[in-house]
């Protein structure tokens, strides 16, 4: 598991393009055990307001066509350690691992998702990072 995943770069990729937009920038990609995309998103709060469209969230409801059997067993990628509700819609998708860009800024719920059964992977990925840091920095009232 690396960086250059092509699940890890299309959240890396939510992430930036949430960023341009003056969002929170947080990004996810759902993979299914074949290894194909099937849904991307950012956190979507400050664009349209959303408490419930993270970036792992945007990305399953991005991915609504595809029966609920292709999640499972397949991996979710995000750029930040994922809050309770987004760790909740993993167990509940049944996804197999969690790859996580970045846990520095908000430790998420890795024990959660690994209790369930989930393998948790941490890149510690430095673009996600500065990403967060950036936002952090600069938009505390966001945060």
């Amino acid at each position: 598991m690396s960086a250059s995943d092509p699940g890890f770069l299309a959240a890396l990729r939510e992430a930036q393009a949430s960023a341009d937009e003056g969002g929170m920038p947080v990004g996810g990609a759902i993979v299914s055990s074949s290894g194909e995309i099937l849904g991307t998103g950012r956190n979507q709060f400050v664009q349209k307001g959303s408490v419930i469209l993270h970036g792992e969230t945007s990305a399953f409801e991005n991915a609504k066509n595809h029966p609920l059997a292709a999640f499972k067993d397949g991996t979710l990628y995000t750029t930040l350690s994922p809050c309770p509700m987004c760790a909740g819609a993993a167990v509940f998708f049944k996804v197999k691992k969690v790859v996580i860009g970045e846990n520095k800024n908000m430790s998420g719920r890795e024990e959660f998702l690994r209790q369930h059964g989930i393998e948790v992977v941490i890149l510690n990925n430095q673009a996600c990072d500065e990403l967060m840091t950036d936002f952090i920095t600069n938009k505390p009232h966001l945060w």
